[in-house]
């Protein structure tokens, strides 16, 4: 049951590490193509490196807490008393 645990753990990790690495460099790796776009009345790589990045990498730490609760209550190994 441990290992299953891991196992997950390690997949859920390795995937939104791969999206945070593809989120930070892509958008700085083709600024100047993003800038081309506007948002809001701003480029979008600006509006990117303002708010953009940091929204995605909350809603990434909001997804890892999620689906780290669900895996543990899944393996039985929950806080008592939640």
């Amino acid at each position: 049951m441990r290992r299953e645990h891991w196992r997950s753990n390690i997949r859920l990790t390795g995937l939104l590490l791969a999206i945070w690495f593809l989120v930070t460099f892509l958008s700085i790796w083709f600024a100047r193509e993003l800038n081309e776009i506007v948002m809001a009345g701003f480029p979008l790589a600006f509006y990117m490196g303002a708010q953009g990045t940091l929204l995605i990498y909350l809603i990434l730490v909001w997804v890892y807490a999620r689906r780290m609760d669900d895996l543990d209550e899944e393996c039985d190994l929950g806080e008592p008393g939640r």
